[in-house]
Protein backbone atom coordinates (compact mmCIF):
# COMPACT_ATOMS: atom_id res chain seq x y z
CA UNK A 1 0.00 0.00 0.00
CA UNK A 2 1.45 3.16 -0.73
CA UNK A 3 2.25 5.66 1.88
CA UNK A 4 0.42 8.30 0.75
CA UNK A 5 -2.96 6.62 2.27
CA UNK A 6 -1.20 8.88 5.43
CA UNK A 7 -2.52 12.11 4.95
CA UNK A 8 -1.87 15.52 6.30
CA UNK A 9 -4.52 18.63 5.49
CA UNK A 10 -2.93 22.11 6.59
CA UNK A 11 -3.42 25.59 6.31
CA UNK A 12 0.20 26.82 5.46
CA UNK A 13 -1.04 30.67 5.48
CA UNK A 14 -1.57 30.67 9.03
CA UNK A 15 1.68 31.48 11.08
CA UNK A 16 0.53 32.43 13.97
CA UNK A 17 0.26 29.83 16.59
CA UNK A 18 -2.61 31.41 18.61
CA UNK A 19 -4.76 31.39 15.80
CA UNK A 20 -4.19 27.61 14.74
CA UNK A 21 -5.90 24.33 15.58
CA UNK A 22 -5.80 20.70 14.74
CA UNK A 23 -7.08 17.55 15.20
CA UNK A 24 -4.90 14.26 15.17
CA UNK A 25 -7.47 11.60 13.39
CA UNK A 26 -7.51 7.76 14.05
CA UNK A 27 -8.58 5.12 11.89
CA UNK A 28 -10.49 1.63 13.31
CA UNK A 29 -9.20 -1.73 14.00
CA UNK A 30 -7.46 -3.03 10.48
CA UNK A 31 -8.96 -0.49 8.78
CA UNK A 32 -6.84 2.68 7.23
CA UNK A 33 -6.66 6.57 7.06
CA UNK A 34 -9.24 6.32 4.27
CA UNK A 35 -11.52 5.88 6.03
CA UNK A 36 -11.24 8.65 8.07
CA UNK A 37 -10.48 11.14 4.84
CA UNK A 38 -14.36 12.27 4.20
CA UNK A 39 -14.08 13.58 8.02
CA UNK A 40 -10.87 15.00 7.47
CA UNK A 41 -11.52 17.10 4.62
CA UNK A 42 -14.50 18.63 6.23
CA UNK A 43 -12.62 19.53 9.06
CA UNK A 44 -9.76 20.82 7.21
CA UNK A 45 -12.35 23.18 5.25
CA UNK A 46 -13.59 24.23 8.65
CA UNK A 47 -10.44 25.71 9.22
CA UNK A 48 -8.62 22.78 11.62
CA UNK A 49 -5.25 21.64 9.98
CA UNK A 50 -5.54 17.34 10.38
CA UNK A 51 -3.50 14.75 10.60
CA UNK A 52 -3.99 11.10 10.11
CA UNK A 53 -1.55 8.31 9.91
CA UNK A 54 -1.48 4.08 9.58
CA UNK A 55 -1.64 2.36 12.99
CA UNK A 56 1.44 -0.48 13.11
CA UNK A 57 0.20 -3.46 11.10
CA UNK A 58 -2.40 -1.38 9.42
CA UNK A 59 -2.46 0.37 5.91
CA UNK A 60 0.76 -0.01 4.34
CA UNK A 61 2.20 -1.85 7.29
CA UNK A 62 -0.55 -5.07 7.34
CA UNK A 63 2.16 -7.76 6.62
CA UNK A 64 3.11 -6.84 10.64
CA UNK A 65 -0.88 -6.91 12.15
CA UNK A 66 0.32 -10.21 13.32
CA UNK A 67 3.73 -9.06 15.52
CA UNK A 68 2.09 -5.71 16.71
CA UNK A 69 0.90 -5.41 20.59
CA UNK A 70 -1.55 -2.24 21.86
CA UNK A 71 1.21 -0.95 23.33
CA UNK A 72 3.13 -0.22 19.73
CA UNK A 73 -0.45 1.43 19.35
CA UNK A 74 -0.50 3.28 21.72
CA UNK A 75 3.40 4.43 21.51
CA UNK A 76 2.58 5.47 17.96
CA UNK A 77 -0.51 7.66 18.80
CA UNK A 78 1.68 9.57 21.40
CA UNK A 79 4.29 9.87 19.45
CA UNK A 80 2.72 11.63 16.66
CA UNK A 81 1.28 14.13 19.68
CA UNK A 82 4.15 14.81 21.14
CA UNK A 83 5.84 15.92 17.82
CA UNK A 84 2.29 18.07 17.17
CA UNK A 85 0.71 19.44 19.84
CA UNK A 86 3.67 22.26 20.04
CA UNK A 87 2.96 23.87 17.09
CA UNK A 88 -1.25 24.69 18.12
CA UNK A 89 -2.66 26.41 20.80
CA UNK A 90 -5.85 23.83 19.87
CA UNK A 91 -4.90 20.89 19.71
CA UNK A 92 -7.94 17.68 19.30
CA UNK A 93 -8.05 14.00 19.25
CA UNK A 94 -10.77 12.47 17.10
CA UNK A 95 -11.43 8.42 16.22
CA UNK A 96 -13.39 6.05 14.74
CA UNK A 97 -13.66 2.31 16.43
CA UNK A 98 -10.29 1.37 17.73
CA UNK A 99 -9.40 5.59 16.80
CA UNK A 100 -11.86 6.41 19.48
CA UNK A 101 -10.24 4.17 22.40
CA UNK A 102 -6.68 5.88 21.16
CA UNK A 103 -8.22 9.43 20.97
CA UNK A 104 -9.33 8.33 25.04
CA UNK A 105 -6.24 7.33 25.78
CA UNK A 106 -4.48 9.74 24.54
CA UNK A 107 -6.79 12.33 27.12
CA UNK A 108 -5.48 10.19 29.84
CA UNK A 109 -1.95 10.67 29.21
CA UNK A 110 -2.08 13.98 28.35
CA UNK A 111 -3.48 17.07 30.48
CA UNK A 112 -3.10 19.65 27.55
CA UNK A 113 -5.46 17.88 25.12
CA UNK A 114 -7.99 20.40 24.11
CA UNK A 115 -10.64 17.87 23.87
CA UNK A 116 -12.24 14.89 22.18
CA UNK A 117 -14.74 13.29 19.98
CA UNK A 118 -14.90 9.94 20.01
CA UNK A 119 -16.92 8.00 16.94
CA UNK A 120 -18.05 4.47 17.41
CA UNK A 121 -16.37 4.12 20.30
CA UNK A 122 -15.20 0.37 20.94
CA UNK A 123 -14.46 -0.80 24.11
CA UNK A 124 -16.63 -4.29 24.08
CA UNK A 125 -16.63 -6.33 21.15
CA UNK A 126 -20.99 -6.83 21.16
CA UNK A 127 -22.58 -5.27 18.60
CA UNK A 128 -25.40 -7.05 16.78
CA UNK A 129 -23.08 -8.89 14.02
CA UNK A 130 -20.53 -10.51 16.13
CA UNK A 131 -20.42 -14.29 16.08
CA UNK A 132 -21.54 -16.17 18.75
CA UNK A 133 -17.78 -17.61 18.82
CA UNK A 134 -16.79 -14.12 20.83
CA UNK A 135 -17.15 -16.22 23.82
CA UNK A 136 -14.69 -18.41 22.90
CA UNK A 137 -12.36 -15.60 22.86
CA UNK A 138 -10.56 -15.99 26.56
CA UNK A 139 -9.20 -18.94 25.56
CA UNK A 140 -8.53 -18.50 21.81
CA UNK A 141 -6.76 -15.45 22.44
CA UNK A 142 -4.19 -17.16 25.15
CA UNK A 143 -3.07 -20.00 22.81
CA UNK A 144 -1.79 -19.52 19.25
CA UNK A 145 -4.62 -20.03 17.78
CA UNK A 146 -5.04 -16.04 17.69
CA UNK A 147 -1.93 -16.27 15.19
CA UNK A 148 -4.19 -18.52 12.99
CA UNK A 149 -7.69 -17.37 12.89
CA UNK A 150 -9.61 -14.46 11.91
CA UNK A 151 -13.28 -13.01 12.57
CA UNK A 152 -14.17 -12.02 8.62
CA UNK A 153 -16.11 -9.03 7.60
CA UNK A 154 -19.69 -8.98 7.66
CA UNK A 155 -21.62 -8.21 4.54
CA UNK A 156 -22.97 -5.05 5.57
CA UNK A 157 -19.15 -3.50 6.12
CA UNK A 158 -21.01 -1.67 9.22
CA UNK A 159 -23.08 0.08 6.96
CA UNK A 160 -26.97 0.23 7.00
CA UNK A 161 -27.04 2.52 3.72
CA UNK A 162 -27.37 0.08 0.88
CA UNK A 163 -26.13 1.97 -1.43
CA UNK A 164 -23.12 3.46 0.31
CA UNK A 165 -22.19 -0.30 1.48
CA UNK A 166 -22.24 -1.47 -2.27
CA UNK A 167 -20.23 1.17 -3.27
CA UNK A 168 -17.75 0.34 -0.19
CA UNK A 169 -17.73 -3.49 -1.25
CA UNK A 170 -16.23 -2.40 -4.65
CA UNK A 171 -13.36 0.03 -2.99
CA UNK A 172 -12.44 -3.06 -0.81
CA UNK A 173 -12.32 -5.55 -3.83
CA UNK A 174 -10.22 -3.13 -5.81
CA UNK A 175 -8.00 -0.88 -3.38
CA UNK A 176 -5.60 -2.40 -0.80
CA UNK A 177 -7.37 0.17 2.02
CA UNK A 178 -8.07 -1.79 4.59
CA UNK A 179 -8.73 -5.92 5.87
CA UNK A 180 -11.74 -7.42 4.95
CA UNK A 181 -11.41 -9.73 8.05
CA UNK A 182 -10.32 -8.99 12.09
CA UNK A 183 -6.75 -11.11 12.81
CA UNK A 184 -7.88 -12.68 16.48
CA UNK A 185 -4.02 -10.92 17.63
CA UNK A 186 -5.47 -7.58 16.09
CA UNK A 187 -9.04 -8.19 18.21
CA UNK A 188 -6.47 -9.29 21.41
CA UNK A 189 -4.90 -5.86 20.73
CA UNK A 190 -7.63 -3.93 20.75
CA UNK A 191 -9.41 -5.50 24.12
CA UNK A 192 -6.39 -5.01 25.76
CA UNK A 193 -6.20 -0.91 25.11
CA UNK A 194 -9.71 -0.99 25.74
CA UNK A 195 -9.53 -3.03 29.29
CA UNK A 196 -6.56 -0.22 29.64
CA UNK A 197 -8.97 2.52 28.56
CA UNK A 198 -11.73 1.89 31.20
CA UNK A 199 -8.96 1.58 34.02
CA UNK A 200 -8.16 5.56 33.37
CA UNK A 201 -11.31 7.11 32.95
CA UNK A 202 -11.02 9.35 35.26
CA UNK A 203 -8.03 10.13 34.76
CA UNK A 204 -9.48 12.00 31.36
CA UNK A 205 -10.22 15.87 32.23
CA UNK A 206 -10.75 17.49 28.91
CA UNK A 207 -14.15 18.45 27.04
CA UNK A 208 -15.26 14.70 25.34
CA UNK A 209 -18.42 13.94 23.10
CA UNK A 210 -19.25 10.81 22.06
CA UNK A 211 -21.10 9.52 19.02
CA UNK A 212 -22.68 6.08 18.96
CA UNK A 213 -25.09 4.45 16.83
CA UNK A 214 -27.83 2.33 18.88
CA UNK A 215 -27.68 -0.27 15.97
CA UNK A 216 -23.91 -0.63 15.49
CA UNK A 217 -23.17 -3.96 14.26
CA UNK A 218 -19.63 -4.31 15.74
CA UNK A 219 -19.88 -2.55 19.62
CA UNK A 220 -23.10 -1.51 21.52
CA UNK A 221 -23.71 1.72 22.86
CA UNK A 222 -22.08 0.21 26.10
CA UNK A 223 -18.60 1.32 25.93
CA UNK A 224 -19.24 4.97 24.66
CA UNK A 225 -21.82 5.55 27.97
CA UNK A 226 -19.06 3.86 30.22
CA UNK A 227 -16.84 6.40 28.89
CA UNK A 228 -19.02 9.42 29.22
CA UNK A 229 -20.12 8.05 33.04
CA UNK A 230 -16.81 7.65 34.35
CA UNK A 231 -14.74 10.33 32.82
CA UNK A 232 -13.93 13.21 35.18
CA UNK A 233 -14.54 15.84 32.35
CA UNK A 234 -16.66 18.87 33.33
CA UNK A 235 -18.22 19.28 29.52
CA UNK A 236 -19.18 15.67 28.24
CA UNK A 237 -22.03 14.95 26.03
CA UNK A 238 -22.81 11.70 24.56
CA UNK A 239 -25.14 11.34 21.21
CA UNK A 240 -27.02 8.63 20.04
CA UNK A 241 -27.46 7.57 16.56
CA UNK A 242 -30.99 6.07 15.22
CA UNK A 243 -30.09 5.04 11.60
CA UNK A 244 -26.14 4.06 11.41
CA UNK A 245 -24.61 0.77 11.83
CA UNK A 246 -20.64 1.39 13.05
CA UNK A 247 -20.00 2.79 10.46
CA UNK A 248 -20.88 6.59 11.08
CA UNK A 249 -18.66 8.24 8.91
CA UNK A 250 -20.13 6.80 5.58
CA UNK A 251 -23.72 6.30 6.71
CA UNK A 252 -27.17 8.05 7.05
CA UNK A 253 -26.83 9.85 9.47
CA UNK A 254 -23.04 11.05 8.15
CA UNK A 255 -23.83 14.67 7.75
CA UNK A 256 -25.51 14.92 11.29
CA UNK A 257 -22.60 13.52 12.75
CA UNK A 258 -19.98 15.85 11.15
CA UNK A 259 -22.12 18.58 11.81
CA UNK A 260 -22.39 18.18 15.72
CA UNK A 261 -18.28 17.25 15.80
CA UNK A 262 -17.70 20.56 14.27
CA UNK A 263 -20.20 22.29 16.52
CA UNK A 264 -18.72 20.64 19.93
CA UNK A 265 -14.95 21.79 18.75
CA UNK A 266 -15.95 24.99 17.78
CA UNK A 267 -17.67 25.60 20.75
CA UNK A 268 -14.51 23.89 23.08
CA UNK A 269 -12.31 26.57 21.39
CA UNK A 270 -14.90 29.74 21.85
CA UNK A 271 -14.65 28.47 25.76
CA UNK A 272 -10.67 28.61 25.88
CA UNK A 273 -10.48 31.73 24.48
CA UNK A 274 -13.23 33.16 26.76
CA UNK A 275 -10.92 31.71 29.50
CA UNK A 276 -7.50 33.13 28.32
CA UNK A 277 -9.27 36.72 28.26
CA UNK A 278 -10.27 36.24 31.66
CA UNK A 279 -7.14 35.38 33.07
CA UNK A 280 -5.08 37.65 31.66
Amino acid sequence: MAESIDFELLHEDIKDIKNKKAVLLFHGLTGSPFEMKKYGTFLHKQGFDVFCYSFPGHGDRISEIETVTWQDWCEFAQEKYNKLRKNYNQFFASGLCLGAAMAVYLGEHNKDLTGIVALSTTLFLDGFCIPWTVSLLPVALNTVTRYYYTFPEDDCFGVKNEKTRKSLAKVMSKADVGMDNYPLNCVLGLLKLSKNVRKNLKKVTCPILCIHSKYDNLASTKGAKIVIKNVSSTIKKYVELNDSYHMILYDNEKVFVMNTAIEFLNEIIQKTKIQELETV
